[in-house]
């Protein structure tokens, strides 16, 4: 009875971690092929010779702010060096405990203004409006904590223009980032109505006023393992899926949205944790029950620096509650599961993301714990141990090698060979101790999840700029 369970079990777990792999070759292939096609064009052709098309897409600049002290006026700075013909920046402060409010207010001059808010989203009272002396488009809202969604609709209700694109309060924008996420929005002529940029880990960065110089890649063991993992989220996973219009996440760190849309989808959830997944996802919900052909896409070319968690506390409350946020949006829209009226978002996208970056942690962690019974059980059980652990290697590091690779070239970075052969090593310890911890903090979301815990965890900042801990 034992070997038939183990057997059983064993040839399970083989069985999904060969549908992971497929997945993730699939992906990887589609992302080669798009990244080819773009990588022969020059983006910064585009950016000078259309630069008056943007005139008419002016955009609203959403940053909430809730004990972002230490980074906002840096991101703030960010958003002023942007190559844009016409935003609007709207820094909300939600309801902060720390010096928030007074960084801002002195270090930009911010004197209170009286203005009038449409209340197009339910929201949080809004105590008082600043606007800065010494950079008119600049404004500041002061409100009651509600959290990020809701000061994010707080901000939709402020906006005066008919884009907005939402930036966390400890990130730093390139130049041309705003430019080139806008490029799918200008190119459709309205067929696409949302677009999320690339995000980098830039702990340790050297900058000055709000723009990054210069990049290397960190001391802590910790932050590089996070570095190679959101190559393979955003380089691989985000283009194939962004390339069928089946990307049900775009970073909330870096993200454009058509206000008409987002209102009438009814903004940001606020009783949710994953805010930012639970609108596109309200979106593709909106958008095919009312048959219209829009598109939501994932822009490989901008980018936006964001801090990473330096430390396994910090880190194990973000990936928990990434996870819980994941699994609430997908249970709230469960019905799109497989449903014929949502197209290939039901089809392909809802089966993705609930067999592989949902449930995945359960079945892996049950993988893991299956190698380590079957090395005590006997030599019968070898066989698929090996097998078993021959897929963790392939999952884990061949795909993170090709990612290291793959962001070489398609970035036009060029990293060291020093940082190339440490991200490589590194790549090969992650299944020993980065991949098990990891799937043990999204099976503590998941847990949360059905226990009902709205766990939103303390993102403690020491800037992207800051002295660096030890792993």
């Amino acid at each position: 009875m034992v070997d038939y369970i183990m057997k059983f079990f064993g040839s399970l777990i083989i069985f999904y971690m060969f549908i992971v792999i497929a997945s993730y070759c699939i992906m990887l292939t589609v992302a080669l092929i798009t990244m080819r096609k773009r990588y022969r064009l020059d983006p910064s052709e585009y950016d000078d010779a259309h630069i008056d098309a943007f005139y008419s897409k002016p955009i609203s600049l959403l940053v909430p702010a809730y004990n972002e002290e230490i980074g906002v006026v840096d991101t703030v700075y960010s958003l002023l060096n942007l190559r844009y013909p016409q935003t609007e920046i709207i820094i909300i402060n939600d309801g902060s405990t720390d010096n928030t409010l007074e960084t801002v207010i002195k270090h930009f001059k911010m004197k209170p203004i009286e203005q009038i808010i449409k209340m197009d989203i339910p929201t949080k009272q809004v105590k008082q409006i600043y606007q800065s002396e010494i950079y008119p488009n600049c404004i500041l809202v002061d409100k009651e904590n509600g959290g990020k969604a809701d000061a994010l609709n707080v901000g939709i209700n402020i906006s005066q223009y008919p884009y907005f694109c939402s930036i966390d309060g400890d990130s730093i924008l390139d130049e041309k980032s705003l430019l080139r996420v806008m490029k799918p929005i200008i190119l459709s002529d309205g067929e696409v109505i949302a677009a999320g940029g690339n995000v980098r880990i830039a702990n340790g960065a050297k900058m000055q006023r709000g723009s990054v110089y210069e990049t290397n890649l960190p001391s802590n063991y910790l932050v590089v393992m996070q570095i190679i993992e959101y190559f393979r989220a955003f380089l691989m996973g985000r283009i194939a899926l962004s390339r069928f219009n089946l990307v049900l996440i775009i970073s909330g760190a870096f993200s454009v949205f058509s206000k008409k849309w987002v209102v009438e989808a009814g903004g940001y959830a606020a009783n949710v944790i994953g805010e930012d997944m639970e609108l596109v996802v309200k979106l593709h919900r909106l958008l095919k029950e009312k048959g219209e052909k829009k598109r939501i896409e994932f822009v490989p070319d901008p980018v936006c620096w964001t801090e990473a968690p330096q430390t396994l506390g910090v880190l194990r409350r973000q990936r928990r509650r990434w996870h819980q946020g994941l699994l609430e949006s997908l249970w709230k829209h469960k019905r799109m599961t497989l449903n014929p009226k949502y197209g290939l978002i039901g089809f392909i996208s809802f089966p993705y993301f609930w067999l592989i970056e949902c449930l995945g942690p359960i079945i892996e962690l049950g993988g893991y714990i299956y190698l380590i019974f079957a090395f005590f059980l006997g030599n019968i059980y070898y066989e698929i141990a090996i097998t078993l652990l021959l897929l963790f290697v392939i999952y884990g590091v061949i795909f993170s090698i090709a990612s290291i690779i793959f962001e070489a070239w398609t970035m036009n970075s060029h990293p060291s060979t020093r940082e190339l052969l440490r991200m490589t090593a590194l790549s090969f310890t992650e299944i020993f101790w980065y991949r098990p911890l990891t799937l043990i903090w999204r099976l503590e979301g998941i847990i949360n999840f059905f226990l009902g815990k709205s766990d939103w965890g303390n993102m403690k900042r020491q800037g992207i700029a800051g002295k660096e801990e030890g792993a």
